[in-house]
């Protein structure tokens, strides 16, 4: 619903071109940003709805209290010029972008005789910068190589031509070693020094190639002319060069001018890699987090972070290869490629692999600040890989346990958002089942608890766990039904080799990524349900095995038997003891009596 007749008669006369919109609130400040394909109907959508998709869009609908757009020639464009104003205005609902981290750059500065060296501000003061890299090692590779093939001054002086002239200046040191050919005192011109440069510049963008066949013809002629020390000079940078080339991570030497860019989203943030690839290698790598406002799309996501890079490290690139599609369409001047396959597809699985990694690391680093971040993650992960109705804040789990059919016990075990809940343990044991009957004993104890929790009004559980497959399920499912809370509380199986699970009527089980999180909290609580369940199974056994060979002896109660089996360790070592070492232990009467016991027939 539109609010204004002013808001109304903007909408109506929105061209169908390409171009930026700005939402305005009642103090004119600009509160969104948004980039169309087609102006008209984008902004329209935004008023057009009965319901909104989130609360945050709701809240920007209702703050809108005028619109200016801007129209461009294309989508492209478009891009680059929303992304330039959202840096500038920095609206309220519009995405945050920000850096991994400050990642370093190659700069080669603009000034006579250039100076090249590394740096981590990246400012626009007329230089050229290559970069970021991900990897300090291949800077600093790099950085040698350049410097090894053409050596550049370091010194800080101001090598005017006037200067020069004046001889101002003297050769240092790195003259003397060859790290420098001595522009400051005019040993090298420079025309020699910037085609240095240029050489420099070509193997940082990758046109390793364009360098290799200028020496070569370099080498050639001096060859020709006799020189040969110095011929031999150009074939030590051309297999330098051939080296590094073989190093460097290389898809193809068909892939030509690329921008790879692939992402990976969270509820809440995504992280966008983009890599720069020339005559295949890469030559360039990013990666954006971006923090979402509006519950944006991937899409919509993907298309600002390749606005943001564009804008920050220029576009000069000829295709974009992308994990799918976006409102970005190819043009004479941009070919946008989703492959299938193939060396592009290649360099897009390395982007992946890079932006599924950098995800891992920054959400541990997010989760040791703010554990309830992992809960919260886990929890939804668990929603999705067990197809939940909602997240499994709270799971109960059963297990049963007998000896030879003797003892039969059943033990439930809690774990409230993916962690034991140990207070909520409970153990059970088996009233009307007579030997050792997995299924009974399941309808039994499921029965006897839940029962128990509609009578005290206890909360159900977001999911129930019964170790077994379809059997003990399907007797877990008949005690549900009679309680009527079948339907009303999820429930599965878990059959022995723990990898599957079973839904009920779903004769095919779910099977879930042996490493991923759901699978280990079912696993952990399956073997903790198992180890109470053992353990109370054990004392009963232990108690028994106790009653039957001590107090069964008239007058000889646990107490007794306890202080007995504590001190001789075992029943046989008391059954060969002195009466005088009993009566020690328990006193002369009950002594006398224990003793009497084993003794009776000597």
């Amino acid at each position: 619903m539109i609010k204004s007749d002013l808001l109304s008669e903007t909408i109506k006369n929105l061209p169908n071109n390409p171009g930026i919109y700005k939402y305005f609130n009642q103090d004119d400040e600009i509160i969104y940003i948004g980039k169309a394909k087609n102006l008209k109907n984008r902004v329209s959508s935004y008023f057009n709805k009965q319901q909104y998709e989130n609360y945050k869009t709701k809240k920007l609908v209702e703050n809108i209290f005028r619109i200016e757009f801007a129209l461009v020639d294309t989508e492209m464009d478009a891009l680059l010029l929303e992304n330039l104003l959202i840096k500038q205005h920095k609206p309220k609902y519009n995405i945050n972008l920000k850096d991994d981290k400050s990642y370093p750059f190659i700069k080669i500065s603009k000034e006579r005789f250039p100076k090249i060296y590394a740096t981590r501000q990246h400012i626009k003061d007329g230089s050229d910068y290559f970069g970021p890299f991900a990897s300090l090692k291949l800077m600093n590779t790099l950085l040698d190589l350049v410097k090894t093939l053409y050596p550049i001054r370091n010194c800080n002086l101001l090598l005017s031509e006037q200067n020069i002239k004046a001889q101002k200046y003297k050769i240092c040191l790195e003259y003397q070693i060859g790290n420098c050919k001595g522009p400051c005192e005019g040993f090298q011109t420079e025309e020699a020094y910037m085609q240095s440069i240029t050489a420099i510049k070509n193997i940082l963008k990758g046109n390793i190639s364009e360098v290799i066949n200028h020496l070569k013809a370099e080498m050639q002629s001096a060859s020709a002319d006799m020189r040969f020390e110095e011929a031999h000079i150009y074939k030590q940078k051309i297999e330098q060069l051939h080296e590094y080339q073989s190093k460097s991570t290389v898809v193809s030497q068909s892939v030509h001018n690329v921008d790879i860019f692939s992402i990976a989203d969270e509820e809440n943030f995504a992280f966008v890699n983009f890599l720069r690839v020339m005559n295949g290698m890469i030559i360039q790598t990013q990666t954006l987090e971006l923090r979402k406002k509006l519950n944006e799309t991937k899409e919509e996501l993907l298309l600002e972070a390749i606005g943001e890079i564009w804008n920050r490290y220029g576009n000069t690139t000829k295709e974009i290869v992308l994990p799918f599609s976006v409102e970005l369409e190819s043009t004479d001047k941009l070919i946008v490629t989703i492959p299938q396959a193939g060396d592009k597809k290649k360099l897009l699985d390395l982007s992946l692999k890079n932006v599924f990694y950098f995800k891992k690391e920054k959400l541990l680093q997010y989760e040791k600040l703010n554990p309830e971040i992992r809960v919260d993650r886990l929890m939804e992960q668990m929603q999705k890989d067990l197809r939940l109705p909602k997240q499994p804040r709270r799971i109960d789990c059963f297990d049963n346990s007998n000896f030879q059919g003797s003892f039969p016990v059943s033990a439930m075990v809690c774990f409230i958002d993916g962690k034991a809940a140990k207070n909520e343990y409970r153990h059970y044991k088996v009233k009307t089942v007579e030997g050792p009957n997995d299924f009974d004993t399941m309808k039994e104890v499921i029965l006897r608890r839940y029962s128990r929790v509609i009578e005290e009004g206890i909360p159900y559980p977001d999911l129930i766990i019964v170790d077994g497959g379809k059997g003990q399920l399907s007797s877990a499912i008949e005690s549900l039904q009679l309680l009527g809370l079948f339907g009303k509380i999820p429930i599965m199986g878990i059959a022995k080799r723990l990898e599957e699970l079973y839904m009920p009527g779903d004769d095919i089980p779910l099977y879930i990524d042996k490493k991923s999180e759901t699978l280990k909290v079912i696993q952990q609580l399956r073997d903790e349900a198992h180890r109470f369940g053992i353990t109370h199974h054990r004392k009963l056994r232990d108690k028994n095995t106790l009653r039957t060979g001590l107090e069964d002896i008239e007058n000889i109660g646990q107490v007794t038997a306890e202080k007995l089996l504590k001190h001789f360790k075992s029943v046989k070592k008391i059954k060969v003891a002195t009466i005088e070492q009993l009566v020690g232990v328990i006193g002369k009467d009950k002594g006398h009596t224990v003793y009497n016991f084993y003794h009776k027939d000597i």
